[in-house]
């Protein structure tokens, strides 16, 4: 038995030697140059260092901890690491996916032959639609299964490597989403009240980041008024296979109405029939065609000397069926920003609200001029609150003590 033990580890030893000698050779080529100066993305553990290769365009690979653990390790394959607990546990892994891809073969059969019976035979077009959506779902909880426990996907999908055609990386991200960024989404949106002063209820299926030129924008966070001059660029992450048309509207409710002393709507922004899907993720209102999908364009917000902040709220809406609408008879019908009411569309054309973001804007520095760039009326004119009337036992003369 210990000469076995001895064999193994002399077998294990030549069979890494070749890629740790390739290391050690590519670690000579650059030691001309400091590792400072030339930083490695997958081994920087330093923040100043990551910021330094963020500057250059290139962008450090996995988590801070894996890289600094790569540090001082031998470079060895992820999935030939010798150790003994670790390669008995990959075969566990191994035998569970064989039984998961049976089992995904026998469903495949199982949807193939239903599609093959006539009509009648299944029960009817729409008892058939009901049971292949159903197998269809559990064929793709079974690709899941097959390799949510793999060490490779998950290094992979902390590599930023993973591929979003595949189910078990959307699965991977849809959890990550709703670990952390989904619930500061939604904790802006109920805490600010866009929901219910825009619409009354919205449930976030789809990951949208906010940019206005190179800037992220986080959920609620103030947009310089200069920055907001031209329409923002979204990123919506599907997390479902197959492609959706979307309505993408951006609402202001803190319009101020002096009139009658409370605030209007206006919708900044309005375009439809967006394609999205998991890998085609990135949406720019600019470059959108104002001949088939923007309906209102983008007018910058701003916001008057002594008003409230406004909420500038972005809902992305899925269409019925992600069927087009008809653009001409939106565009025709849907004429006046000023009170149009998200709300209205929603039910207008049968919309699902499947994400939303939120940025909020102030009167700041360069207000004034972008006002005036824009055209705005009342640049000069500043909103100043109603002092409230003194109850009666602290006023200086009331009438009672005349």
């Amino acid at each position: 038995m210990g000469h076995c033990l001895q064999g193994l580890q002399l077998h294990s030893t030549r069979a890494f030697q070749t890629t740790a000698l390739v290391r050690e050779e590519a670690q000579t080529e650059t030691k001309s140059q400091p590792f400072h100066k030339n930083p490695d993305p997958e081994l920087v553990s330093s923040p100043r260092l990551e910021r330094k290769l963020l500057r250059q365009g290139i962008s450090p690979i996995g988590s801070r901890r894996r890289r600094a653990a790569l540090q001082s390790s031998a470079n060895i394959p992820f999935e030939q690491l010798p150790y003994q607990c670790f390669q008995e546990a990959r075969k566990v892994l191994i035998a569970d996916r064989e039984e998961k891809l049976k089992e995904m073969t026998a469903m495949a059969e199982k949807i193939a032959r239903l599609q093959a019976i006539p009509t009648e035979e299944a029960g009817g077009e729409q008892v058939r639609k009901s049971k292949l959506r159903a197998m269809e779902l559990h064929l793709e909880h079974l690709k899941v299964l097959a390799d949510v426990n793999d060490p490779l996907v998950k290094k992979r999908f902390e590599d930023g490597q993973g591929d979003m055609n595949k189910p078990i990386y959307r699965y991977l991200a849809d959890r990550k989403w709703r670990e952390y960024r989904r619930k500061i989404l939604v904790q802006r949106i109920t805490q600010m009240k866009v929901i219910p002063d825009v619409l009354p209820h919205c449930d976030p299926v789809a990951d949208t980041k906010l940019y206005f030129g190179r800037n992220a924008v986080q959920p609620g966070e103030f947009v310089n008024s200069q920055l907001s001059m031209v329409a923002p660029k979204l990123d919506v992450q599907l997390f479902e296979r197959g492609e959706k048309l979307v309505t993408i509207a951006v609402v202001d409710p803190d319009i101020p109405n002096v009139e009658k002393d409370g605030f209007d709507y206006k919708m900044h922004y309005l375009a439809v029939n967006i394609p999205i899907s998991a890998t085609s993720t990135k949406v720019d209102l600019t470059k959108l065609s104002t001949e088939s999908q923007v309906v209102l364009p983008w007018v910058p917000p701003v916001a008057q000397k002594g008003s409230p902040y406004h909420r500038l709220s972005v809902f992305i809406m899925e269409q019925k069926e992600s069927k087009p609408l008809d653009f001409a008879a939106v565009k025709a019908r849907e004429t006046d920003r000023d009170n149009l009411l998200l709300r209205t569309l929603q039910a207008r054309y049968h919309l699902k609200a499947i994400s939303a973001h939120l940025f909020r804007t102030q009167w700041d520095e360069t207000m004034a001029d972008v006002m005036k760039q824009i055209g705005y009326p009342d640049v000069d004119m500043e909103l100043r609150r109603k002092r409230p009337e003194a109850l009666p036992y602290k006023r200086r003369n009331p009438s009672t003590f005349r």
